[in-house]
């Protein structure tokens, strides 16, 4: 069933279609927003999202533009927590590992050593070329849609991913990564 006509369906008040929208996009979701925060805080950012698509449903204007819709709305959920935690008094790197939550310290999914290296490149990227690398390539968005969650141009959007691709391999490079 196509993202437009469940949409249609939830306006209507079936529960069973934002079920399946959950299903659909919960995984492009978190892990959209896993990659621009980490895995420690994606669950509530993710959370915070299906809040925000519940309520703005019945305002969306064009049902069948539904996938670029939900990342906006997710792009702000990470903007507005790194606004938040920008906003708090730095804790020094002792103290933060000291007060870690144990469980925020091993993410099963990562276990693979490329994929570690991949992870930390891209948590060393600025955020607006991390945001172009995860929605374009994770999240198999086009260059339009890209534009359109981003607010910026197709322009912009080409200009972020080249010297996104080319920040990530310097930075895979430093670590000793090869091909």
């Amino acid at each position: 069933m196509t993202d437009e006509l469940l949409v249609v369906r939830c306006r209507l008040g079936e529960r069973e279609a934002f079920a399946e929208l959950v299903r659909a996009w919960h995984d492009p979701v978190w892990n959209y927003v896993r990659g621009m925060l980490g895995p420690s805080r994606a669950d509530d950012v993710a959370q915070e999202v299906w809040v925000a698509v519940v309520r703005g449903l019945p305002r969306l204007r064009e049902p069948g533009r539904f996938a670029p819709w939900l990342f906006t709305i997710a792009r702000r959920a990470v903007a507005d927590r790194l606004r938040e935690e920008y906003a708090r008094p730095e804790v020094p790197a002792e103290e933060e590992r000291a007060s870690a939550d144990p469980g925020d310290l091993a993410d099963p999914a990562d276990a693979l050593v490329d994929r570690a290296d991949l992870l930390a490149g891209l948590s060393g990227l600025p955020v607006r070329e991390r945001e172009v690398l995860v929605l374009f390539y994770l999240q198999d968005l086009s260059l339009e849609d890209c534009a359109q969650i981003c607010a910026v141009p197709v322009g912009t959007v080409k200009s972020r991913l080249s010297r996104a691709r080319r920040m990530l391999r310097d930075r895979l490079t430093e670590r000793g990564y090869r091909r």
